[in-house]
């Protein structure tokens, strides 16, 4: 993808070094972070620095890297067990992360006591996470696109697109793609409380690929929903049950019920690096509860161009903050992978599930 007409990824390593896009500034400001160890690339993991199943689990490869690079000799393995650890901690609901740190440890114990092997198999493992997500997305670009007709109107919640992966987006790729092939799609964008990943991050990425779009309320998706505006919803997934159960980012589980009330196609789109076999259903999915502080506070751009915090409750008074939600498999019509659109059911996901 590109910004401002120069091309970029979300997150990728130089040396010992993690750079990554810093989004919490954006669309106000475009900056890149340096990260110098595992410790730090951990935090912005968790601050949200970074933020998005295949881009978390693309930095997390990046951070088991930074780790095996910097290790000691003496207490080599013990070190990167320790990132592994503290990686772990900092989110618990996208599977992506969870499935890179452990592909960089196999990789590492793979060779033994080798430590200069060790160190560049975790590098060109890690190398391989982030280049895999972004092929797997381009795929999901084309497969999703041919469920996209001329002038489409489409809802999407949250963010999934090149932001949250590591280039291309799940949910966004089918849209970069039929935009290409002269479809002209609209998108309705949720603005997605309460971090405002939609109307900050989805909209800013639509923009600079030229796409028409207009930023909605969270709560005004019914209403096109039920007035036919909208042709069909794509929203991306953190992980996917092993029965097609779907976490994706709160109040998805709502557009997917008026979706169905409405007879509106709802597709889920992710790589199958998100899907999780071990979790049986949506009920064994762990869903994250953040900071209240995100609801009562918003941040933004104020009229003198100051990027501030204002909070927008009764100071002091209680609120609640779960990151996610499940959407279960009976209201999805499709999962987009980049193995093509498999039904969410035991025998759809079976199919393409990766060991």
């Amino acid at each position: 993808m590109k910004v401002d007409g120069t091309p970029h990824r979300t997150v990728w390593l130089e040396g010992t070094t993690v750079r990554m896009i810093n989004q919490p500034l954006l669309p106000h400001r475009f900056e890149i972070v340096a990260l110098a160890d595992h410790h730090a690339t951990a935090r912005a993991i968790q601050n949200m620095t970074v933020r998005g199943a295949g881009a978390i689990g693309a930095t997390a490869g990046f951070a088991m890297a930074q780790a095996a690079l910097l290790a000691s000799e003496a207490s080599f393995h013990k070190d990167i067990a320790q990132a592994a650890a503290e990686l772990r901690a900092t989110r618990p609901t996208a599977q992506n992360l969870f499935y890179a740190i452990r592909t960089v440890l196999d990789a590492v114990a793979a060779e033994g006591s080798d430590r200069i092997r060790a160190r560049q198999a975790a590098v060109e493992v890690a190398r391989q996470i982030a280049d895999d997500d972004a092929a797997c997305c381009e795929a999901i670009g084309t497969h999703g696109a041919e469920r996209i007709g001329a002038g489409a109107r489409i809802n999407t919640h949250c963010n999934a697109g090149w932001l949250a992966f590591v280039d291309w987006g799940s949910a966004l790729a089918p849209v970069f793609v039929a935009h290409r092939q002269g479809k002209a799609p609209f998108v309705w964008v949720d603005e997605t409380r309460p971090r405002g990943q939609g109307a900050r991050l989805t909209a800013w990425e639509l923009s600079q690929e030229g796409i028409p779009h207009a930023v909605i309320c969270d709560s005004a998706t019914g209403h096109y929903l039920r007035t036919g505006q909208i042709d069909l919803v794509i929203v991306g997934s953190d992980r996917i049950a092993a029965n097609g159960d779907v976490a994706n980012k709160i109040g998805t589980y709502s557009s997917a019920v008026v979706a169905r009330a409405n007879g509106v196609p709802f597709y889920v789109a992710a790589p199958t690096t998100t899907i999780d076999v071990g979790a049986a259903t949506g009920g064994a999915i762990p869903i994250e509860e953040r900071s209240p502080d995100e609801v009562r506070y918003t941040w933004g751009l104020s009229d003198d161009g100051t990027f501030t915090r204002v909070r927008t409750t009764l100071a002091g008074g209680p609120a609640r903050n779960p990151a996610f939600d499940v959407t279960p498999a009976e209201l999805i019509t499709g999962i987009i992978t980049e193995r093509g659109i498999i039904e969410a059911s035991p025998a759809g996901i079976a199919s393409v599930a990766r060991r």
